[in-house]
């Protein structure tokens, strides 16, 4: 089964208190053993990406969000520890809304399933 359910993502800067605003981010899917990127995106000025896949289908899975944070540090002159951050996460229900946020700051993430 396919659907046209989103993918979003959320970053947040938890040194600042702010969005992460201007991050480079791309959402891959596995196929075999190997990454398909299926899209790609710059947070906006609220660090949100909300239009992945759409209009596109997409099916149960494996996929990947890959956070280009070095850049983004570097644009923030600010020290980068984890130059990227990639989230790996299964689709099991294709027609339910994933959102992957992340909470960054210089030396530490985390993430969750959001809603």
């Amino acid at each position: 089964m396919t659907t046209k359910s989103p993918i979003t993502t959320h970053v947040l800067d938890t040194v600042t208190g702010r969005p992460a605003a201007g991050l480079n981010v791309t959402l891959s899917r596995q196929t075999g053993g190997d990454w398909t990127q299926i899209a790609q995106g710059t947070t906006n000025s609220d660090g949100r990406i909300t239009d992945w896949l759409s209009g596109q289908s997409r099916e149960k899975g494996t996929y990947k969000v890959d956070f280009d944070t070095g850049a983004w540090f570097e644009s923030q002159q600010r020290p980068k520890f984890y130059p990227q951050v990639s989230i790996v996460f299964a689709i099991e229900q294709p027609d339910e809304h994933y959102h992957i946020p992340l909470l960054l700051s210089d030396h530490g993430y985390t993430t969750y399933r959001g809603s």
